[in-house]
């Protein structure tokens, strides 16, 4: 069931693109026509319910004919549209829009899960363009990917920029220790890795590490008797080169903003 939130931004993009009206759907004849929105090329179908949802917004029926985490291959029919052809047209784009950015980051995605073990889990960060965080991330997890935080207020993730400006690391842990029992930190060596271990964080970030200087930290925290309290993501530079590398270090988590900040869209089309 979709939330209300997304509903309410499925209807603000269609009325982004519309504007004060179809000027040059207003021109056809009042008629009914039956469409197909079409694959043209390998991929991961994502965004098929808010597709739907879009065309109910303009009492468009749809049937969808690759559900979303489905294999499409070119030419094959993803879904099936029916209604006022002014109005089908008039939500033409803001749908090709979705469906195409959305299938995009499933398929990218699930091309980066195949290629670590199935004990990591690949997450997405909020490098994500702004109004589609929502549609962004599940479609990283229709990918087979995790959502990880959509919001700054689902979780307290202490980065470098946090700091500098509190001019210690150890002093804004003590602070976030005694509002939250859960919180992630971002470092950038394995010293400070030890401290935030040793300090209680729930999720330690491995920021810009080679696979050999994770190696490295992973080991120093086994010998301070460390590991098994925090879960290690690597994240930083990583891509469909070396993601299998870093997936055998033994980090817990991978996370990838390239997935949905350098989004290659899947082909498809809609036609009469």
């Amino acid at each position: 069931m979709l939330s209300f939130n997304s509903k309410k931004q499925l209807l603000q993009f269609l009325a982004e693109d519309i504007g004060k009206g179809d000027i040059t759907s207003s021109l056809l004849s009042k008629r009914r026509i039956s469409v197909r929105i079409i694959s043209r090329e390998n991929g991961i179908i994502a965004g098929t319910t808010y597709a739907k949802e879009i065309f109910k917004l303009e009492e468009c029926s749809t049937k969808i004919l690759k559900k979303d985490g489905s294999r499409i291959k070119p030419n094959q029919t993803v879904m099936t549209i029916t209604g006022d052809a002014g109005k089908i047209l008039m939500c033409e784009r803001t749908v090709l829009n979705l469906l195409t950015r959305m299938s995009g980051i499933a398929t990218q995605t699930n091309e980066l899960v195949k290629k670590i073990p199935k004990k990591v889990k690949l997450y997405a960060t909020r490098k994500t363009a702004p109004g589609l965080r929502y549609f962004d991330k599940e479609a990283v997890e229709i990918g087979g990917g995790n959502k990880h935080r959509l919001r700054l207020d689902e979780m307290v993730m202490i980065k470098d920029n946090h700091i500098a400006v509190e001019n210690s690391l150890l002093s804004i842990i003590k602070k976030a220790k005694k509002k939250y029992k859960k919180f992630e930190v971002e470092v950038e060596n394995t010293s400070d890795a030890v401290l935030a271990a040793k300090e209680g964080a729930a999720i330690i970030m491995l920021d810009n590490f080679s696979p050999y200087q994770i190696k490295n930290t992973i080991n120093v925290l086994k010998n301070h008797k460390l590991r098994n309290k925090v879960m290690l993501e690597a994240s930083g530079g990583i891509n469909s080169t070396n993601i299998s590398k870093y997936g055998q270090t033994g980090v817990d988590i991978i996370s990838v903003g390239s997935i949905t900040n350098s989004v290659k869209g899947i082909d498809m089309s809609l036609e009469i």
